[in-house]
């Protein structure tokens, strides 16, 4: 506003011409003799608004209306409200379905989402590890449940060695919790030692959607024994296709018909894991041989108890507190429920980041200037 004025006074003056003026306030003559009429007649220097004077294709008041009623009635959203209108009414002109989206909005009538950042829900990205000798990779996962005879779900938990496909174990579970789970993981570990790498799907109890990588307590229990946690991707069963099939000859040889107890159905399935093993020739082993004659237990026995953790001396080291944080100089920082009660380890990097790990598996890293964690789950190797 200074410089329209400071022009105009420049024009006033009359002691240059108009051309000479515009050069030197660095505007074209068209604008300079437009600002000079506006204030000869009085209609201000500031800016107009651009808007235009009339919109033929706004929204009427009764239309509106009839959209807020009609949403009222029925709680649809915008595009099955825009749908809805054009079935019943289709000779009338309707707006689009983001023009009610619009309205809806403006009248509260919408929930907002919180939009997750990519990096929150990202799980912990990896190739699948290839099962090039035995317990290289194990799978793992929860055969569909089924009621047992008197009524109760029984509920398998199998697991597999992928490269000589041997059973090392199939429990006959009450529930999936991770207690139950737990448990019979600590018995195939004091039997055959520890895998390299877990494989499983994105079920409970091996996985918790809301959590930092997907990783449960169980996964994170995992991680402090040595053993690599790895999911399948969500929707995507083949992935442990080997599994899967496995549980299509588990349901027709012990499934069908049920046991009248879980005590009677482990019964069942401790002698179909033997024949399984021992005699069952497998179609994927070469000659066709059985499971037992290609698998021979881990190397690395279950310990007596959980491996301390060792971070390197250039790194601090935090307490998890009861809620799930640590605190970074006067910073509180979030990780995950599940490791309370856990040391954590935090580097500065070279680039003023700070990477926060758990034993082998760096969590993210904590942006001190944006005060920000950023969830990046990986392997450190």
């Amino acid at each position: 506003m200074s410089e329209r004025l400071a022009f105009i006074k420049a024009c006033l003056n009359r002691s240059e011409s108009i051309v000479e003026i515009c050069d030197r306030f660095g505007i074209s003559e068209k604008t300079g003799h437009k600002w000079l009429h506006r204030f000869q007649f009085d209609e201000g220097l500031s800016d107009r608004s651009h808007a235009p004077h009339h919109r033929p294709h706004r929204m009427s008041a009764d239309v509106a209306a009839k959209i807020l009623r009609l949403r009222r009635r029925y709680r649809h959203g915008a595009g099955k409200l825009h749908d809805w209108l054009v079935q019943h009414y289709p000779n009338e002109h309707w707006p689009a379905a983001s023009t009610i989206g619009e309205l809806l909005a403006r009248e509260g009538l919408l929930r907002k989402h919180r939009r997750r950042r990519p990096e929150e829900r990202a799980a912990l990205h990896q190739a699948r590890t290839v099962a090039l000798e035995p317990n290289r990779v194990w799978t793992a996962d929860f055969k569909g449940e089924f009621r047992l005879q008197p009524g109760p779900y029984c509920y398998p938990l199998t697991i597999l060695d992928l490269h000589s496909h041997y059973l090392l174990g199939c429990t006959a579970l009450g529930t999936t919790a991770v207690a139950t789970a737990r448990q019979a993981f600590v018995h195939v570990f004091r039997r055959y030692g520890l895998p390299h790498v877990l494989r499983t799907d994105n079920g409970v109890p091996f996985a918790q959607p809301n959590a930092i990588g997907r990783l449960g307590s169980l996964a994170f229990w995992w991680v402090r024994l040595g053993i690599r946690p790895e999911h399948i991707r969500p929707g995507r069963p083949a992935d442990n296709g080997a599994h899967e099939r496995f549980h299509k000859t588990l349901k027709a040889a012990v499934t069908q018909p049920a046991s009248s107890s879980l005590g009677a159905q482990q019964r069942r399935f401790d002698h179909f894991r033997h024949e399984y093993n021992v005699d069952r020739p497998h179609q994927s082993l070469p000659q066709r041989r059985p499971p037992a004659s290609v698998y021979t237990p881990a190397a690395r026995p279950y310990p007596a108890r959980l491996p301390a953790l060792c971070y390197p001396e250039t790194s601090e080291v935090r307490l998890v507190d009861s809620s799930g944080s640590i605190k970074w100089r006067t910073h509180h920082v979030f990780l995950s429920h599940n490791i309370r009660g856990e040391y954590v380890s935090l580097t500065e990097t070279e680039t003023d980041l700070v990477t926060i790990a758990y034993a082998s598996l760096a969590l993210g890293d904590f942006d001190p200037h944006l005060k920000r964690f950023i969830p990046r789950v990986r392997w450190i190797d």
